[in-house]
């Protein structure tokens, strides 16, 4: 795959079918991951999948549970505003992002491959995150739908307890990122455009340029 293809579009593939992710995908999955830069070459992380079926049940409640206070406090307002006017067109995004997080809530027990990221002695998570985002590509890559969610750090100790890590090695969660097989299409995110979002030198200054539509393909 052309790594701008990968780059491009590897969305948030929350709806997936249960089907099994073969050993062989995810050994590619990991070792990719793996290959990331790494601060001071410490590689202080640790993955963690999970496809046991009991684990999966046992870590869905405390998902269902956690989503709950980020819709209550985080997107509260943004909920009530989307649904207050639906026909707008931000409304509309946004609630369709809702609808397909809340597929994640509701499903979470039967998404067939779980991926956690762990680091130690780096609460910024600057050393992990690029592993986790080589893991997402590599998914990619083999037609395997991600989706990184970072919800478990509100209630982090009874997700440690069902997956077993240790209390006392400095273990931090980064991130749980779900796959599977996707129900829909790859394609390129809509987003706002580069010149809506990006600076030069100085914080408010033009960036330069214009990029109205995605350069990919092109």
């Amino acid at each position: 795959m052309d790594v701008f293809e990968a780059l491009y579009t590897t969305r948030a593939m929350r709806r997936v079918k249960p089907d099994p992710v073969p050993e062989e995908v995810q050994k590619r999955i990991l070792d990719a991951a793996i290959r990331a830069p790494s601060g001071g070459n410490a590689q202080n992380w640790r993955f963690l999948l999970v496809d046991d079926p009991e684990v999966r049940g046992a870590l869905a409640p405390i998902y269902q549970g956690v989503m709950a206070t980020v819709w209550g406090s985080v997107y509260r307002d943004r909920i009530e505003a989307a649904e207050a006017t639906p026909e707008t067109a931000e409304s509309i995004e946004f609630l369709k992002v809702k609808r397909s997080a809340d597929w994640t809530v509701e499903h979470f027990a039967e998404i067939p491959l779980l991926f956690f990221g762990f680091s130690q002695g780096d609460p910024s998570g600057g050393s992990i995150f690029p592993a986790i985002w080589n893991a997402m590509l590599a998914a990619r890559a083999q037609g395997v739908g991600a989706a990184i969610t970072s919800a478990f750090m509100l209630n982090p100790e009874p997700v440690l307890e069902v997956i077993g890590v240790p209390k006392d090695e400095g273990w931090v969660f980064a991130a749980c990122v779900t796959m599977g097989y996707p129900t829909g299409r790859w394609g390129v995110a809509p987003r706002r455009p580069v010149h809506e979002v990006s600076y030069r030198n100085r914080w408010g200054e033009p960036v330069g340029f214009e990029i109205p539509e995605p350069l990919f393909p092109g």
